[in-house]
């Protein structure tokens, strides 16, 4: 088949690319020149493990291609995706202006009958909008607009639309429902479902699994400060919940908050949805207070040790991504947590496998980043864990003490057991565990 892809974001080139790995010619289009010539001349844009092989096989055998030209990318397309940025706006919103956008250049172009696809995270009425949008310059049968949210997580992103759990297509169109089974058929060979419904419940089928998954985990990070208090361990209540297949494992992890481009955003999107129709979304806005306040747990603890004056003491971050595998910066909790240290006075050396490039393009002036996790080690008072990365896992403890200039630990994402740190005698805290106290006799 010939698919257009409109916008080479991350969702947008995830897309293009597994769509081009199982035989059609995709196009892709962007209005960012020099991003365009990168794909172009063989460069990714962005990092996700796997897609980097997957666009070299499909560029080098002419199925996949880039271009800034939308009017000549789908004219020969059956199917066009808009993978376009539907960023909050200040009240929380979501902004479609970029979608309405191509949507109204479209009806200008499309001269035979095209598919059009809505894979953005969008409101419901979504559709409709595009709908009335393309129907002003073009006759309503040269078209049908779908929904068809995508459920990428990022790290994972290449597997998850080679091989999904299911694929969601909103649509009334029995033309158009034909067109969307022929395109994921392949996907779906080893008999996960395909839902067809209707494009409303399409849309808000995307808010409300990522709003549930944001649930699962304030709510893991409120009993994880209440096991603080009462003197559980969160791990084993995680483990002792996570067993009951009523409730399973997934997500259930506490830590410092979730960030990303998804989670943040598509809350606040549902609850500003359910404002505009009335609807007191409670749970939602609890998610967010608390997501919002988990983010400074870490900073908090680092205070309760240090004082709330910051000035001379040196933190060593280990993660500055919202999520390992991935450069993605976007609402990732560790902009936070610099941002709260460096007011209080800290200075603060950091390490991540992919995002320190993002990082400092805007945060350049209040962090040093440094060439190895070890490196962000020497000569600091203190190691915070940000980012749950592989390589962050099973460190060597004795080079830690070493270049450490004080044995503490600030573990954000519990990596480390309470037995091997107190083995090894550092001050351990974590999230929802008892801290490890330094024993008598050993130099902190």
């Amino acid at each position: 088949m010939n698919v257009t892809v409109v916008g080479t974001g991350y969702v947008g080139l995830v897309t293009g690319t597994c769509f081009a790995e199982t035989g059609n010619k995709v196009i892709c289009v962007d209005i960012d020149e020099a991003k365009v010539k990168k794909m172009q001349s063989g460069g990714v844009p962005i990092y996700e493990p796997g897609l980097n092989v997957l666009f070299d096989r499909n560029t080098k055998q002419e199925r996949l291609s880039f271009t800034t030209d939308l009017e000549a990318a789908i004219q020969d397309a059956e199917v066009i995706f808009l993978a376009l940025p539907t960023p909050p706006g200040e009240d929380g919103s979501a902004d479609l202006s970029y979608i309405l956008g191509v949507a109204k250049q479209l009806s200008s172009m499309i001269k035979d009958y095209k598919v059009i696809v809505d894979k953005s995270t969008v409101p419901v009425g979504t559709a409709e909008k595009v709908h009335a949008a393309l129907v002003s310059g073009t006759d309503e049968s040269l078209f049908d607009v779908v929904s068809n949210p995508e459920f990428l997580r990022e790290g994972v992103a290449v597997d998850d639309f080679m091989k999904p759990d299911r694929v969601v297509i909103g649509t009334t169109s029995e033309k158009a429902r034909e067109v969307m089974s022929r395109l994921y058929k392949p996907f779906v060979r080893q008999g996960n479902p395909i839902f067809f419904m209707d494009e409303r419940s399409a849309e808000l089928t995307k808010y409300a699994a990522n709003s549930y998954l944001a649930t699962r985990i304030s709510f893991m990070n409120e009993i994880a400060n209440l096991c603080e208090k009462v003197g559980a361990d969160v791990n084993m209540v995680r483990q002792g919940m996570g067993s009951d297949t009523r409730i399973g494992k997934r997500f259930l992890f506490p830590g410092v908050g979730y960030g990303g481009s998804c989670f943040p955003k598509d809350v606040q999107a549902l609850a500003k949805t359910a404002e505009q129709n009335d609807y007191d979304f409670k749970i939602l806005k609890s998610v967010m207070r608390v997501n919002r306040i988990q983010k400074s747990v870490l900073v908090e603890k680092i205070k309760a040790y240090y004082g709330e004056d910051l000035t001379g003491v040196t933190i060593g971050m280990w993660g500055l991504a919202f999520k390992p595998n991935t450069d993605d910066i976007r609402e990732a909790p560790a902009l936070y947590i610099i941002e709260e240290l460096a007011e209080a006075g800290a200075k603060i050396k950091a390490f991540d496998p992919e995002a320190m490039e993002n990082v400092a393009k805007e945060y350049g002036d209040k962090i040093e980043m440094v060439e190895t996790q070890y490196e962000a080690l020497e000569g600091v008072d203190a190691l915070a864990v940000i980012t749950e990365w592989s390589v962050f896992r099973t460190p060597d403890f004795d080079k830690m003490k070493n270049l450490l200039t004080k044995r503490v630990v600030f573990d954000g994402r519990n990596l480390y057991s309470a037995d091997q740190m107190r083995e090894h005698g550092f001050y351990y805290e974590s999230i929802g565990r008892t801290t490890v106290e330094i024993e008598k006799g050993v130099t902190v």
